[in-house]
């Protein structure tokens, strides 16, 4: 099974920016593996915030859009998330995953990690 492990998380004020970080381990298929970040705020449910197939076409959630940037390194089967422009709606944990299906109806197939803190101070 595919191994994720997050970090990068920090603490920021708003309007600054953030890089986060994915490596994947355990499949000689992440390279071809659609890739996507998700966050959790504290109370509420896991939510998708963007993804990119290998071949590398991005999709994001609209309040991220113009602000995030998804990329990935399929030589080093790492995916990054560029956070820029940074608001207090952002703060909660970041998990990545692989997943399977189509945009909006993703299925997570790798083990989850232990996800990595952004936390945004107005």
């Amino acid at each position: 099974q595919v191994q994720l492990v997050e970090s990068g998380g920090a603490l920021v004020q708003a309007g600054n920016s953030l890089r986060l970080s994915c490596a994947a381990s355990g499949s000689p298929y992440i390279d071809i593996y659609t890739m996507a970040w998700y966050r959790q705020a504290s109370g509420k449910q896991r939510q998708l915030v963007a993804s990119i197939t290998g071949g590398g076409t991005a999709n994001y959630v609209d309040s991220v859009k113009g602000r995030f940037t998804i990329s990935r390194d399929n030589a080093i089967d790492t995916m990054y998330l560029q956070m820029n422009n940074l608001e207090p709606e952002d703060t909660a944990v970041y998990y990545c995953n692989v997943v399977a299906g189509d945009v909006g109806a993703y299925r997570p197939f790798g083990s989850w990690g232990q996800g990595t803190q952004v936390t945004v101070s107005s």
